[in-house]
């Protein structure tokens, strides 16, 4: 939560900050770079990918006019940019009209699928037989990388698809403890109002 509410580097935009969005400020390029330099149909396909917004080709097509004008210098200006690109309907739903377009810019800046994806094989590789890995997702992207791993690692067979042959002993590696993700309690989220998009899965190591 320290990024979101006290970094300064634009993950909120409830305040003008500056549109960096990197958790690793000596890697990568900031979010401001990012929607400087993309095309209008690769910002509609970031948006859309990562953020799962339903409206990325008219924001994708704001943003790039606004740029015209200028440099889209801070995270409110983008929100603004967002709500206005919006139709009326959509502005005053249960979430802010830019919270998927940030999801997916700050995905996208840091590579955050990709660094989950590679980090589960070893995380449960380190694992011993009877030991146990809990991982918390934030969004359905995330929990879509956990599910499917958790899944493959519950199978007999773990070869990849076009393996002719079973090279890994068909042997089960784990079982999955939590049928459905835990989410949080009503009152767990009226205490922590970050936990609303929690998901919780648990696997154990069985060989």
């Amino acid at each position: 939560m320290f990024h979101y509410q006290a970094s300064g580097r634009g993950f909120s935009f409830r305040r003008p900050e500056a549109l960096d969005m990197r958790l690793d400020i000596e890697k990568g390029i900031t979010a401001a770079e990012l929607i400087a330099t993309s095309s209008e149909e690769e910002l509609r396909d970031l948006i859309l990918r990562f953020g799962e917004e339903r409206y990325a080709s008219m924001i994708s097509a704001a943003i790039v006019r606004e740029r015209k004008r200028g440099t889209i210098g801070d995270s409110q200006s983008l929100a603004q940019i967002i709500w206005k690109a919006v139709p009326p309907s959509y502005r005053y739903g249960r979430i802010h009209p830019a919270t998927r377009t940030f999801q997916a810019l700050r995905i996208a800046v840091n590579g955050e699928l990709e660094l989950l994806e590679a980090v589960l094989p070893p995380a449960f590789a380190c694992l011993s037989t009877g030991g146990r890995m809990g991982v918390i997702s934030f969004h359905s992207l995330e929990d879509r990388i956990v599910k499917r791993f958790f899944q493959s690692r519950n199978k007999s067979c773990t070869c990849p698809p076009e393996s002719p042959i079973c090279q890994c002993g068909g042997q089960r590696q784990a079982r999955i403890l939590t049928r459905k993700p835990v989410t949080a309690t009503e009152a767990e989220i009226h205490q922590n109002p970050a936990s609303r998009s929690a998901r919780l899965r648990v696997l154990e190591k069985i060989a």
